[in-house]
């Protein structure tokens, strides 16, 4: 099982505003965005090599299922895959408890969610085989 390009996943209620924020005082650059339109569910930002991600609750509820509650002190670490099927396997058969199982999503995405011992959402993420 291998893992690479850790990211934490933000969930926002207002996306211009949390962009606004993280893209201006804090530095943040923008590098991709999903839809690629002026009203986008999720958006990449990178600083100093750290990427973060700003995604709308509302989108984390269509697309993972996720009831996500921006400004509960919770987050989504985003860890990429080379295989989500089989990562999401192995951590669940070691006991790692299951959010959402491997499910096909946008940008030709697989992706899985499982939570940390304290339930801190850690998705799971590769292209699709």
């Amino acid at each position: 099982m291998t893992f690479s390009s850790p990211m934490v996943n933000i969930y926002t209620r207002d996306l211009p505003a949390a962009l606004a924020f993280y893209g201006g005082p804090l530095g943040f650059a923008e590098t991709f965005r999903a839809p690629d339109s002026d009203a986008p569910d999720h958006v990449e930002l990178r600083l100093d090599g750290v990427m973060i991600a700003i995604s709308s609750a509302e989108a984390a509820m269509r697309v993972h299922g996720i009831d996500a509650s921006p400004g509960s002190g919770g987050f989504q670490l985003v860890l990429w895959s080379d295989d989500v099927d089989a990562s999401y396997d192995e951590l669940v058969a070691a006991g790692t408890p299951s959010v959402t199982p491997p499910h096909d999503t946008g940008n030709n995405n697989r992706n899985a969610v499982v939570a940390d011992p304290d339930g801190n959402l850690v998705e799971l993420v590769s292209k699709r085989l």
